[in-house]
């Protein structure tokens, strides 16, 4: 006998939760998809330390991300930038959805015209710059996404709905890590 469409979606629901949350309970993970995109900035060389100008102890300024080639069939492309170092499980410091599949990069300070962003872990839309507890140096992750269809967010989508829709339309990604440390308090 077929299970019932209600408790077919009941699962689904239940498992998208379970793919979503982090370590920190709610805190949510970056969605998987195959690695086709290759992500650079050139603010920081991949796995470098992240200036200070972009962090909570300089300007706070948004930080400038590059990427190569997306396929001819993506029909939009998002960002997330992470911490999944951060006490409490991942913490998100910027969504940017509903970019063009011919965009390559996002300059420094904001987000592109017409570009989307969602809502970050400090409960504000835009760029959250990293601000970790003093100690050891925090891992960060800026992960660029195509995607088959568009996300169909509006602007100031929860982390939750960006990274759902995400998991649910993604056909590639790239990812470039980073580190960033705060000195004693």
């Amino acid at each position: 006998m077929a299970t019932p469409r209600p408790i077919r979606m009941l699962a689904a629901g239940a498992l998208t939760a379970l793919l979503l949350a982090g370590c920190g309970g709610s805190k949510p993970r970056l969605p998987r998809a195959p690695a086709t995109i290759a992500v650079s900035s050139p603010a920081v060389r991949p796995g470098g330390m992240l200036p200070v100008r972009f962090t909570c102890d300089g300007a706070g300024t948004a930080l400038p991300l590059r990427w190569g080639a997306i396929p001819p069939q993506a029909r939009e492309v998002a960002v997330v930038v992470t911490d999944p170092d951060a006490p409490g499980g991942p913490f998100v410091h910027w969504t940017v959805y509903g970019l063009p599949p011919t965009l390559h990069a996002i300059a420094g300070g904001e987000a592109p015209p017409g570009a989307k962003q969602g809502v970050n872990g400090f409960g504000k839309q835009g760029w959250g710059p990293p601000c970790p507890p003093a100690g050891p140096p925090h891992r960060y992750e800026a992960a660029v996404y195509w995607l088959r269809h568009g996300s169909g967010l509006k602007d100031k989508a929860s982390a939750d709905q960006v990274l759902a829709a995400i998991l649910a339309k993604a056909g590639g990604r790239g990812v470039m890590s980073f580190l960033y440390a705060r000195k004693g308090s």
